[in-house]
C-alpha cells in the first residue's frame, strides 16, 4: 500500500527529462519577446529576455542530459509531474519581471503564475505605464497557458504511447478529437492558432491597434483576462471591441471537442450539447436580472441599453474566466447593489466548458449534478424495479454512471472546501467579506477579475495563497493532492 504513495527512482528520472524538455521549450519562448523589443525599440530588454532563455535552456538541457527516460511514465507520476512542472515553469516564467528590475521576485512569481494559470490578476501598479516588450511576455504567458505547458509539449514530442496518453490525462483532458492522443493535441493546436488569427482579425476590424489586437486575442481566447490598460477593455469604449471580445471569450471557454465537430460542419451539435445548454441558460438568466438591477438603480443612466451593455460583458466575462473588465471597484461593489457581485461570484465558481481554455467547477460537472439531482427525484417515484436511462449528450450520447456522479460530487466538494479555507485565511488581513468572497473566487476559478484586495502592497501570505489558488483551480485538484499526499507519505516514513 505504500508503494502507491511513493516514486521510484526510475520515475523520478523520467519526470525530471520531462522537467527538462518544458525548461528547455520556456526558453525558446523567452526569445520571442526579444524581437518586440527590437520592433518598438525597447532594447533594455533584450538582456533579461536573453539571460532568462539562457537560464532556462541551460536547466533543460542539463536535465534532460542527466536524466534519461528509463521507465514508461504512469498515471500517478504523469499527475506529479503536471503538478510540479508548472511550480517550475512559473518560476522560469518570473524571471524576466524579475531581471528587468520592475518586480520583486515574489511579484514576479505572482505575475508568471497569474500568466501561465490564464487568470489575470497583476502586480503591475500602473499597467498604463508597462512596456510593449513585457506586455507582449505577459500576454503571451496567457496564450501558452490557455493550451497547457504540458499540452504544448505533447503537441511537440516524438514519443507516442502511454506516455502520451498519461501526460494527456494528468493535465485534466479526459476528451479526445481523434483516437490517437498525439493526432488530438496537434488538431486543438491547430484550432487554437486558427482561432487566434481570428481574433486578431476582429479586434483589427473593430477598430483596434495591431499590438493591441495581439494582446487581448491572446488574454481573450486563453481566457486569461490581462490587460494593456488600467480600465481593461474598457479603455477603448467600443461597442464592436466588446463584442469581438465576448467572441474570442466564449470561444476560449469551449470544449475544443465541440468546435472541432462544428468546425467538421456538424454545426447542430453546438446546440443540442449539454455544456452549451448549460452556459446560455446562466449567461441569459444572470444577464438579465442583472441587467434590471442596474437600470431600477440607473446605475449607468437611464438607458436600458447602456445597462444592457456593462449587465452581459461582465457575465460573459466570468463565466468564461476571462476577466476582461467594463466594470470595476469600486462601483462593482458598490453600485451593482448585491445582487450584480452574488451572481457574478456564483458564475465564475461555476467558470467555463471541459477541455476550454478556461477554469472553474466547469459546465459539464454543472449540468452532471442538476442531471444527477433529476434523476434521484425520479427514482423515488418509479417503482423499484424501474430502470433508468442516465445519459446527457456532449458531443455524443454518454452515459452516466454512479462512479461519474460521484466523483463529480467529491470534485465540487473539495473545490468548496478549498475556497472556504482560502476566504478564512485571507478574512484575517481584510475584514470586507464580500470583496473578500468575490475576489478568492476570482483566484480559485482562474478569472481575475478584482474588487481591489489583490494590489503589489496585498501581505506576503495573501499572496502567497492567491498563487496557490491560481496553481490549485488551473489543475483540478486532484494532481495536487496527489502530490500532497505523496510528500505527507514520505515525511511520516522518515
Amino acid at each position: 500500500m505504500q508503494r502507491v504513495h511513493r516514486l521510484s527512482r526510475r520515475e523520478v528520472k523520467t519526470i525530471l527529462h520531462y522537467t527538462g524538455d518544458v525548461c528547455m521549450l520556456l526558453g525558446a519562448a523567452m526569445l520571442v519577446p526579444i524581437l518586440v523589443s527590437f520592433i518598438y525599440n525597447e532594447p533594455r530588454y533584450i538582456v533579461p529576455f536573453l539571460s532568462s532563455a539562457a537560464i532556462s535552456a541551460v536547466i533543460g538541457f542539463t536535465f534532460v542530459k542527466l536524466f534519461k527516460i528509463e521507465t514508461q511514465i504512469t498515471l500517478k507520476s504523469a499527475m506529479v509531474f503536471s503538478t510540479i512542472i508548472w511550480l517550475i515553469a512559473c518560476a522560469l516564467g518570473a524571471l524576466p519581471y524579475y531581471i528587468s528590475g520592475e518586480l520583486s521576485y515574489l511579484n514576479s512569481y505572482f505575475e508568471a503564475m497569474s500568466g501561465f494559470t490564464t487568470t489575470g490578476f497583476s502586480m503591475y501598479s500602473n499597467l498604463n505605464a508597462v512596456s510593449f516588450t513585457m506586455n507582449f511576455w505577459r500576454a503571451f504567458t496567457q496564450w501558452i497557458g490557455g493550451l497547457g505547458i504540458i499540452f504544448l509539449l505533447l503537441a511537440l514530442l516524438r514519443s507516442t504511447g502511454a506516455d502520451v496518453m498519461r501526460l494527456y490525462l494528468a493535465e485534466g483532458r479526459e476528451e479526445r478529437l481523434r483516437p490517437s492522443i498525439k493526432h488530438s493535441t496537434r488538431v486543438i493546436v491547430y484550432i487554437y492558432v486558427f482561432f487566434t488569427a481570428l481574433g486578431i482579425i476582429l479586434f483589427l476590424i473593430a477598430g483596434m491597434p495591431l499590438f493591441d489586437s495581439v494582446f487581448y486575442t491572446f488574454t481573450a481566447l486563453s481566457t486569461g483576462g490581462f490587460g494593456m490598460q488600467n480600465t481593461s477593455i474598457l479603455f477603448y469604449n467600443s461597442v464592436w471591441i466588446e463584442i469581438a471580445a465576448m467572441i474570442l471569450m466564449m470561444i476560449g471557454a469551449t470544449n475544443f471537442a465541440l468546435h472541432y465537430t462544428v468546425l467538421k460542419g456538424n454545426w447542430k451539435e453546438y446546440f443540442r450539447d449539454i455544456e452549451t445548454k448549460v452556459a446560455f441558460s446562466l449567461i441569459i438568466l444572470s444577464t438579465i436580472l442583472v441587467t434590471f438591477v442596474l437600470y431600477s438603480h440607473q446605475v449607468y443612466g437611464n438607458d436600458l441599453l447602456l445597462n444592457f451593455r456593462f449587465a452581459l460583458f461582465q457575465m460573459v466575462s466570468a463565466i468564461s474566466t476571462t476577466g476582461l473588465q467594463t466594470a470595476f471597484y469600486p462601483d462593482i461593489l458598490s453600485k451593482w447593489i448585491g445582487l450584480g457581485t452574488f451572481l457574478m461570484t456564483i458564475i465564475m465558481i461555476i467558470g467555463a466548458g471541459s477541455l476550454s481554455t478556461g477554469g472553474g467547477i466547469k459546465w459539464l460537472r454543472l449540468g452532471v449534478l442538476l442531471k444527477g439531482i433529476s434523476w434521484q427525484v425520479k427514482s423515488f417515484i418509479l417503482p423499484g424495479k424501474a430502470v433508468m436511462a442516465k445519459k446527457i449528450h456532449h458531443v455524443t450520447e454518454l452515459k452516466v454512471t454512479d462512479d461519474v456522479l460521484r466523483i463529480t460530487g467529491a470534485f465540487v466538494f473539495t473545490y468548496l472546501v478549498i475556497y472556504i479555507i482560502s476566504i478564512v485565511i485571507v478574512l484575517i488581513y481584510y475584514n470586507d467579506i464580500s470583496r473578500v468572497i468575490f475576489e478568492v473566487a476570482s483566484a480559485l476559478s482562474n478569472v481575475g477579475l478584482s474588487s481591489g484586495i489583490i494590489t503589489p502592497d496585498s501581505p506576503v501570505l495573501v499572496k502567497l495563497v492567491f498563487i496557490i489558488d491560481f496553481w490549485v483551480g488551473r489543475l483540478e485538484i486532484w494532481p495536487v493532492l496527489l502530490l500532497i499526499a505523496i510528500a505527507i507519505n514520505n515525511v511520516v516514513r522518515r
